[in-house]
């Protein structure tokens, strides 16, 4: 596809005076009004090694407030990016409500290095071209305006390029040995280039070619693709945020769901045996043995750089913090940490509600342990309306993706539903009122809940059934007696620890 480009696309020096003039213009205005309407903007800039992304990026933010704009060179990864997934540094890097954010290269640049590694396989470099799109979905399904931008040069125009920049030793050091085996292995390169933009090219993310043979040419026509985006971007939001608030005013009419609907809907809760427990006896010798194991395999796991995530999910007063004191106590507090998760703040808030998962993600050898996870957006949010249902409907598929990723990034990922019945709830939030200790464990909010019980039961229902994958199963925990449901959580997560350790060692 490449090849077929005309590269020596030209512009009159006068005429391009003239459109980057009104170009620079309508983009300033625009930055502005992507500002005070919310939007998010991300910019990609891939292109061959000595194709002008650093002159082109220069050309773009000139009218731009610097204040609302941030660049990132991402072609190396640094030692602490290394530790995580591998969408982790460009999540984390995701622009707030009404920012710009520019990628100098992106999350594009693992897949075309591995597209020359023979240890890659096509399978995987498939499951990575997904991944990507996945990731780019998610973003412009929430809001975000994603334009990718790729800087064509022939082989000749590279070659002369380099040859100057290595005359002097002021630039010569811009000239990487990446470049120098492009130069070498140019047609290679032009045939992975187009078998990445043939993958991830979509209606939602295109990727745009930019003739960057003519500094004016390629400025103009990345002016022009970058103002036009805004423009779109700016036009339909309003259309879009009228059309969300009047989903969420119908989504606030209860919908009646007649008992006959009840009986045929799918229900793994009423399944579980919540009869099932276990003596002190008996739970005193199985937690000292299960945290002899936790603490072995916690060194374990650090030794071998395998991170842990254990997502737990339960209804309010299920248990969970119980369990989270039991798994730490043999731990080495250096090597984990526990996010409790709560509604988003004002900074969370300002991003894809995924952003501030992916950035309490676990490193390499370390464990993160949730306290409540990313599917409040299927649960709470959703029964509570604070998403629209087109919203909510679509996070299935999102954190599924989301999963999938960092599991084949290597995270171990454990999922638990604590549950109890409606009863049991009750005596547990009557016995904290009366525990002064306790008092502080209950809220209005949690009494609010309680009354929703049948909604949120459906909404936990669903959660299970869309969203428990052979990848990352939920492991359903009968809570009702605390010990039995501290044993079976801790025993799941070493049985599972020991297995993987064992199966990544065979491996090597």
């Amino acid at each position: 596809m490449l090849e077929k480009i005309d590269v020596n696309k030209t512009i009159l020096k006068e005429e391009y005076r003239k459109l980057k003039r009104e170009m620079e213009t309508q983009i300033s205005m625009l930055q502005r009004e992507a500002k005070e309407k919310k939007i998010p903007i991300i910019i990609v800039f891939e292109g061959f090694g000595m194709a002008g992304k650093g002159y082109l990026i220069n050309q773009l933010i000139h009218p731009l407030d610097a204040r609302g704009f941030t660049v990132y060179a991402t072609e190396k990864e640094t030692n602490e990016e290394k530790k995580y997934p591998f969408l982790w540094r460009f999540w984390t890097k995701t622009p707030e409500k009404g920012r710009i954010t520019i990628f100098d290269t992106s999350w594009y640049k693992k897949v075309l290095k591995n597209s020359r590694k023979k240890e890659v396989t096509q399978k995987r470099m498939k499951e990575s071209f997904q991944e990507i799109k996945n990731f780019e979905k998610q973003l412009v399904d929430d809001g975000t305006v994603i334009i990718k931008l790729f800087l064509y040069i022939s082989k000749e125009e590279q070659k002369k390029r380099m040859k100057h920049l290595l005359s002097s030793k002021d630039t010569a050091w811009k000239v990487s040995k990446e470049d120098e085996r492009c130069q070498k292995h140019y047609i290679q390169y032009v045939m992975d280039i187009d078998q990445m933009i043939e993958h991830t090219n979509s209606e939602k993310a295109p990727w745009t070619i930019i003739e960057a043979e003519h500094r004016d040419f390629a400025t103009i026509k990345v002016l022009s693709t970058v103002m036009k985006a805004m423009q779109n971007a700016c036009y339909h939001k309003g259309q879009k945020d009228e059309e969300e608030k009047e989903q969420i005013e119908n989504n606030h009419r209860e919908n009646i769901v007649s008992n006959s609907e009840k009986k045929i809907q799918t229900s793994f809760l009423q399944q579980l045996d919540l009869t099932l427990k276990l003596t002190d006896k008996e739970y005193k010798k199985r937690l000292k043995a299960v945290q002899n194991r936790l603490k072995e395999l916690h060194n374990a796991i650090y030794k071998e750089r395998i991170p842990v995530i254990l997502a737990l999910e339960g209804w309010d007063a299920a248990g969970k913090g119980g369990v989270i004191q039991r798994l730490t106590e043999p731990l080495d507090p250096r090597g984990y940490q526990v996010i409790p998760i709560s509604a988003p703040n004002d900074t969370e808030r300002k991003h894809h509600y995924l952003w501030r998962f992916w950035s309490t993600l676990p490193k390499k050898g370390h464990i993160s342990i949730y306290d409540r996870t990313w599917y409040g957006r299927v649960l709470v949010e959703r029964v509570e309306h604070l998403c629209t249902e087109q919203e909510w409907k679509r996070a299935y598929q999102e954190l599924n993706e989301m999963e999938e990723h960092v599991i084949h990034e290597g995270i171990v990922l454990l999922k638990f539903w604590l549950h109890i019945d409606k009863n049991e709830q009750e005596k547990r939030f009557m016995a904290r009122m009366n525990d002064p200790k306790k008092q502080w464990k209950i809220t209005e909010e949690d009494w609010r809940n309680r009354e929703k019980w049948e909604q949120y039961e459906e909404a936990i229902n669903d959660m299970i059934l869309y969203t428990s994958t052979t990848l990352a199963p939920w492991h359903m925990i009968e809570a009702n007696d605390k010990q039995y449901a501290r044993i079976k959580i801790m025993e799941t997560v070493a049985d599972t620890l020991e297995r993987e350790i064992k199966k990544r060692k065979n491996e090597k």
